[in-house]
């Protein structure tokens, strides 16, 4: 069997100005980054109106069964095209740190990827790069300036801002700088972020254009005074220099499908520790270019689709018209308890007692913000008869249809059924909402995630919390969206509790602003901003020839 790699390598992929082409765009449209990439100018969409219809991919609670999110969406935009629908799929663009942890590559897989592979998945186009460049002049800014008098007036033991790195480094999460005597800096507490759960990424994915992304970098908060008033990159000076870092960063990413549906890969934060979703500015450029746009959210739906649906559309008014929830048997199976060695036996008992996680994200969709769903069965050849109509049967009960998918193996070809049905649903009307109202405080915000969306009984605080809340509702901050940081391998806050957990309580550890990206981000559980790399990472199986050809990536 080919590895995802070896397909990506071995396809004949068009050059971009041809994939540009088909979207109607000409040479002076795009920017060249080599042969098969390119970024759109502003001159793509010019004054063209939004007309596309929006899918949104979501997925369950994922395992180490895998779901195949990425996989299924690709496969859906080329399930479209074969069709004759004139399509765009838009995505994350992929971090470092995972491609070199657990992961490994994040560009789809089987005969459903994006491509060149190897580009997407190793520094692409230097978008993530700029990020952590413009956040880090941003930390060195804010430290010389307490270094050459404080004139701001600067708690050192309040700064809110970390350096970041594109990279899962532990050893980063805590340290101590700034020593080395008294040319060496002001010596204080700080520490690491990865570079995706940057809140420069954040202002990036959410800006409308150039000035759009001044005034949010202008407006972050890097740390407060002495009497506890804000200091923000406006008052350090730091905004245009941040700004001229991410000038290119801005403009959208055009690549290809491996059967050539144009792809916008733009934007990388992540769902489980920011708001997961790909750029607004690529979003509306392929509603401006496609009669569909196939786009995904992070980890499972009360990650990602949680976050896309009360974070990114809410700012950027945009309004799904259908969304497609990915499962496999196997990860259900894992959720009712079935060891991962044992997924390939037959077993309604554990699929049975899976489910639940799979129907609780359905409901959400549904019910909560009002929004017509499919569920696709990403299907392997283990998968029974039997097992495959107990979920058709479930998803029946809530009045939702399931279609089996098989793009990994087959390409689009393997998504028809589920474009069918994926434009059926886009003709229907649909009664999209939030789940919380603007006006609501804080906690009560948190409050409706926890019980709505995750099952829970509610919220418990750390005084540390408590203080912060206070502090940010004080200065006028309690309109913020909030932006939930939750393990994402279970609805609660503990990675342990498997399936759809009810009666439990998700505690609060603290709670910040993110006033550039404008949210409020809130730290549940022991959930870290910095990951770690695993035992045995990915990076030990990745390498590179003589003759400059990548191996390993997946």
């Amino acid at each position: 069997m080919k590895t995802d790699i070896q397909i990506a390598q071995e396809a004949k992929i068009l050059p971009i100005l041809d994939v540009a082409k088909k979207l109607g765009l000409s040479e002076e449209d795009i920017e060249y980054y080599g042969k098969y990439k390119a970024k759109l100018l502003p001159s793509a969409t010019g004054r063209k109106k939004e007309r596309g219809k929006l899918i949104l991919v979501t997925a369950i609670t994922p395992t180490p069964a895998g779901e195949g999110k990425t996989t299924t969406t690709i496969g859906l935009a080329d399930a479209l095209s074969r069709m004759g629908k004139k399509t765009v799929v838009a995505l994350r663009e992929p971090s470092l740190g995972p491609v070199f942890g657990i992961k490994g590559g994040a560009a789809g897989g089987g005969y459903a990827q994006v491509v060149p592979m190897e580009d997407i998945n190793l520094h692409f186009t230097g978008d993530i790069h700029a990020v952590g460049a413009a956040n880090n002049l941003l930390a060195a800014m804010l430290d010389n300036h307490i270094f050459q008098g404080n004139a701001l007036g600067i708690d050192p033991d309040r700064i809110t801002w970390k350096r970041c790195v594109d990279m899962n480094d532990r050893q980063l999460r805590y340290i101590e700088d700034g020593l080395g005597g008294a040319k060496s800096g002001v010596p204080r507490k700080d520490g690491f972020d990865i570079t995706v759960a940057s809140e420069v990424m954040a202002v990036l994915c959410l800006a409308t254009g150039l000035d759009d992304l001044k005034a949010r970098l202008a407006r972050i908060i890097v740390g407060y005074t002495y009497e506890g008033k804000p200091v923000t990159a406006g008052d350090l000076k730091a905004a245009g220099a941040m700004a001229a870092l991410l000038k290119d960063a801005m403009k959208p990413n055009l690549v290809q499908t491996l059967e050539g549906t144009p792809a916008l890969v733009h934007g990388g934060p992540f769902a489980n520790i920011a708001h997961g979703c790909n750029s607004v500015a690529a979003t509306r450029v392929a509603l401006k270019l496609g009669d569909y746009v196939v786009t995904e959210a992070g980890f499972g739906a009360d990650l990602g689709a949680e976050k896309f649906l009360d974070i990114k559309c809410r700012f950027a008014g945009l309004r799904p018209s259908a969304v497609v929830i990915v499962a496999t048997v196997r990860a259900l199976k894992m959720h009712g308890g079935a060891l991962k060695t044992a997924l390939a036996e037959e077993d309604l008992e554990a699929l049975g007692r899976g489910l639940p996680n799979l129907l609780r994200h359905v409901s959400n969709i549904k019910h909560v913000y009002g929004l017509p769903a499919v569920v696709a069965v990403n299907r392997f050849p283990t998968d029974t008869d039997a097992e495959i109509s107990l979920v058709i049967e479930r998803c029946r009960a809530l009045g939702v249809s399931v279609r089996l998918s098989t793009v990994w193996a087959e390409g689009g070809k393997g998504g028809e059924a589920l474009a069918e049905e994926v434009v059926r649903l886009t003709e229907t009307e649909n009664d999209f909402r939030y789940c919380y109202a603007d006006g609501l405080p804080i906690k009560e915000k948190i409050h409706a995630v926890v019980t709505k969306i995750y099952g829970g009984r509610g919220a418990v605080y750390t005084p540390e919390a408590e203080e912060e809340i206070a502090r940010l509702e004080a200065l006028g901050f309690g309109h913020a969206p909030v932006c939930l940081a939750k393990t994402q391998y279970s609805f609660s806050d503990d990675a342990e509790k498997l399936g759809a957990p009810t009666g439990f309580d998700v505690t609060v550890r603290s709670v910040k602003i993110a006033a550039g990206a404008g949210f409020a981000v809130v730290l549940t559980g022991n959930i870290m901003t910095m990951p770690g790399l695993p035992k045995v990472p990915a990076a030990e199986g990745i390498d590179v020839d003589g003759g400059g050809n990548i191996t390993g990536l997946f």
